[in-house]
Formats: structure tokens, C-alpha cells, sequence
């Protein structure tokens, strides 16, 4: 993709997993209470098609967040999330857990955070990424930075990127799952 560097591309060859933060990730960072206090979260369906595509041609695909959240755990079922790990202040070990998991290393993560909790994963991995709203700190270490905000395409920007740099079609049918 002509839109970024030479070093994300040949990095986004390794990557196996793709673990993601949520707020300003997956949703453009809002929060919306009701009176009673129930939060709620708006997420972008063409990010939940492009997780679906990774799933579908063999990755692991993760959250790792602070928060807690049931509206988190609820999408993370409807896109069949590999691995999902919630009220993660200190993310980074999460991240050791899954890569143990499947023994695997950094160098085949990509991860895409917006703000300062994320930098601890941000400058390990083999694939930084963050969407175009992310703050400065966070971009100035990214080697992949979407053209789209978060929650408004940035993660299935990263998507296609990661399928095209590894050669997997890609488009797939509509008919291979429910839409999301």
C-alpha cells in the first residue's frame, strides 16, 4: 500500500497476531451513559469485518484494555476474539501471557493503541500502529499511523494492510459468515 513506509509493510509479513486497544481504537473514544449508569460503546462494523477476515485466514486476533466493560466483552464474542483481556491497567503483561501462549514473539505482533497506556506494547512489537487521531506521543512511535480515526476505520485499514502485505485474498464472500 503506497500510503506507507517500506518498513511497516516488510514487518506486517511476520505479524500472527493482532491485538488491539478499544477506546479510541475500536470506537472513536467516546463514553455515553445512561441515567442508571450503563455505558455504552458505539463500534464501526467495517473494523468488526475486517477482525473476521483476520480471524478467518488464521490469525489471533486480541484485546487487551483498562476498562471493563460488558459491551467490550459482548463484541468481543460477536467477532470471535482470540484472546480478551480486560481491566488491564499495566497491558504489557497481558501481552507476555499470549505470546507464551502460542509461543510466539513481538516481532509477530501488531498492536494498535491511541494514547499513553499503549506505549509500554507500542515499542516492543514488530508492527506499531495507531489511528490518525492518536495522541502525538503515541504517533511519534508508530510505523503504521491510519488515515482513519479511530473507531472510523483505522483497524480494518490496519487489516487489509497486514492481509495484502502477507498476499491473503482479499475480499471474502459476504456468504462465509454473518455480517457484523
Amino acid at each position: 500500500m503506497e500510503n506507507f513506509s517500506d518498513r511497516a509493510f516488510e514487518n506486517a509479513k511476520k505479524i500472527k497476531i493482532l491485538a488491539l486497544d478499544v477506546d479510541g481504537v475500536m470506537t472513536d473514544g467516546s463514553i455515553t451513559y445512561d441515567e442508571n449508569g450503563v455505558e455504552y460503546k458505539t463500534f464501526n462494523v467495517k473494523d468488526g469485518q475486517g477482525l473476521v477476515r483476520m480471524q478467518k485466514s488464521g490469525f489471533i486476533t486480541a484485546i487487551i484494555t483498562a476498562r471493563n466493560n460488558g459491551t467490550v466483552q459482548h463484541r468481543a464474542e460477536n467477532l470471535n476474539i482470540t484472546e480478551l483481556y480486560q481491566g488491564r491497567k499495566d497491558k504489557l503483561p497481558a501481552l507476555e501471557e499470549i505470546l507464551r501462549k502460542y509461543n510466539l514473539t513481538h516481532e509477530n505482533v501488531a498492536y494498535m493503541g491511541d494514547d499513553l497506556p499503549d506505549i509500554c506494547i507500542l515499542e516492543k512489537v514488530g508492527l506499531s500502529c495507531c489511528p490518525k487521531d492518536a495522541v502525538k506521543e503515541v504517533a511519534d512511535i508508530c510505523i503504521f499511523k491510519s488515515s482513519y480515526n479511530g473507531g472510523r476505520g483505522a483497524v480494518r485499514e490496519l487489516c487489509d494492510f497486514i492481509l495484502e502485505a502477507q498476499n491473503i485474498e482479499k475480499i471474502r464472500s459476504v456468504a462465509e459468515g454473518k455480517s457484523r
